[in-house]
């Protein structure tokens, strides 16, 4: 009677197998192909504003589509260090001669209320709307998916690890404005 239930148990774990780990692996490299897409999306918007020095809501809502596309939700984090020079004085007030670099950062909370203004009735491509960024600045944009992806709770599943991060799909990029070309 035991050897009985011991291969009805061995049948039972094969079957669950012989589904179970084709689908995780289906369900894994649509979280590579989605990764991809959103890769190819954030390097794409962060170009776009390096290139041209500047945002405009148009740009982040095409951003924002292409990477929905993937079926999986995210926290678009978005970082714009000003480069500003600061003379060098004492605490007399006398000018020591040659200057400081410091960097001010605004993030998305300002760089939206640029883009997308409360109680506006300005249309969308109303130049007000222009987030601008200038030459020698730093734009970066740091993209986490927020959902659990099909492959992770796959892997949940057959893991037993339900605990785990959201984020599978992480991707960073920025780098320096090269250009203004809002005029």
């Amino acid at each position: 009677m035991g050897n009985y239930i011991e291969k009805v148990f061995v049948l039972i774990i094969a079957v669950a197998l012989l589904y179970m780990w084709p689908i995780s692996s289906a369900m894994d490299k649509q979280d590579d192909i989605s990764e991809i897409v959103v890769m190819n999306a954030v390097t794409k918007f962060v170009d776009s504003v390096r290139d041209k020095g500047f945002i405009t809501p148009t740009m982040y809502n095409e951003f924002v589509d292409q990477m929905a596309l993937t079926g999986n939700t995210y926290d678009i984090a978005m970082e714009h260090l000003h480069k500003r020079y600061d003379p060098n004085y004492n605490d007399a007030g006398v000018f020591l001669g040659g200057f400081n670099v410091n960097y001010e950062g605004f993030y998305n909370a300002q760089i939206n209320d640029k883009l997308f203004p409360r109680n506006s009735t300005d249309k969308i491509d109303n130049p007000s709307r222009i987030y601008k960024l200038a030459a020698g600045d730093f734009f970066s944009v740091t993209v986490k998916n927020t959902n659990r992806t099909p492959g992770t709770l796959i892997s949940d599943i057959l893991t037993g690890n339900i605990n785990a991060p959201n984020e599978k799909i992480v991707v960073p990029y920025g780098g320096m404005v090269l250009n203004e070309d809002y005029e």
